[in-house]
C-alpha cells in the first residue's frame, strides 16, 4: 500500500469516525429532549364559544396529543368524561379542556319528568336564569268569553330548570299577533305530571308566558288565592 493509499485510508476512518460522532451527539439530543417533554397523551380542545350551561357533545371538542408533563391533573384525556355533563362557565375556543369547567347535569327526582317549553327571550329570561334556577312559571289568558276580564295566572311555583337553550327566531307567522316576542329560548325543566301538564297547556293557549326567578333558598308556595290576578280585582 503507497503513501497516497494509506492516506486515503485514514481520511476514510476519519469520515466514519466522525459521522459515528455526528450520529451518537443527535441521538444524545433526542434522548435529552425525550426524557424533558415526555410521553404523549391525548387531550381535547375546545373547537368554538360554549356558553355556560349548555349541555357538552363529542363534536364541540378536536382531539389533540401534547406531553403529560404539560397537562394539569385536571385535563379531560377522555371525552367519555362529559357525558351527562354541562359546562359551568363559557369555555372559550382553543382552550384545553378541563374536569373543573364542567358539572353534572341536573338529575330527576323520582316522580318528575322534563318538559321543554319556548319562552320569549326578551322578558322571560333575560339572562339571569340558569341551570339549577327555581323559577314561578306565569301565564296571561284572555277571558273566555267577550266582557270576561283577561287574567294572570300563576301556574307552577318554585320549578326546577334543566337546560337553557340557545335563542331562536321565531317564525313570523308563528304569532298572529306583530306585538308578540320574535325571538325565544326553549328551557327545560323538572317537573311532576301535573305541572307538566299546566305548562305545556299554558304555552299552547296562553296569549304570554313569563318566568320569575325565586331567590335562591326561597321556597315558599303562592296561595290558591293569589294565584289568580285580575286588574278589576286589584285593590
Amino acid at each position: 500500500m503507497n503513501s497516497r493509499q494509506r492516506r486515503g485510508v485514514i481520511l476514510l476512518i476519519l469520515s466514519v469516525l466522525c459521522a459515528a460522532g455526528a450520529f451518537a451527539g443527535v441521538l444524545s439530543v433526542v434522548r435529552d429532549a425525550n426524557s424533558k417533554v415526555g410521553p404523549e397523551v391525548t387531550a381535547y380542545r375546545v373547537k368554538d364559544d360554549v356558553k355556560p350551561y349548555t349541555s357538552l357533545t363529542d363534536g364541540q371538542f378536536e382531539k389533540i396529543r401534547m406531553p403529560r408533563r404539560w397537562l394539569s391533573g385536571t385535563a379531560v384525556t377522555d371525552l367519555r368524561q362529559i357525558q351527562g355533563k354541562i359546562a359551568v362557565t363559557t369555555l372559550e375556543a382553543g382552550s384545553l379542556l378541563q374536569t373543573d369547567m364542567i358539572v353534572d347535569r341536573p338529575a330527576l327526582q323520582p316522580g318528575q319528568q322534563e318538559v321543554a317549553i319556548m319562552i320569549d327571550a326578551a322578558t322571560g329570561v333575560a339572562g339571569k336564569i340558569t341551570v339549577g334556577s327555581r323559577v314561578n312559571v306565569y301565564a296571561t289568558f284572555e277571558g273566555a268569553k267577550e266582557g270576561d276580564p283577561d287574567q294572570s295566572k300563576i301556574i307552577v311555583t318554585n320549578a326546577r330548570v334543566l337546560e337553557v337553550g340557545h335563542i331562536t327566531a321565531l317564525d313570523p307567522d308563528h304569532d298572529k299577533d306583530q306585538r308578540g316576542p320574535t325571538e325565544a329560548v326553549p328551557i327545560t325543566f323538572a317537573l311532576s305530571t301535573l305541572d307538566a301538564q299546566r305548562v305545556t297547556y299554558a304555552e299552547s293557549f296562553a296569549q304570554r308566558v313569563r318566568l320569575a326567578l325565586v331567590a335562591p333558598g326561597g321556597t315558599t308556595s303562592v296561595p290558591d288565592k293569589d294565584r289568580t290576578y285580575e286588574l278589576a280585582t286589584d285593590k
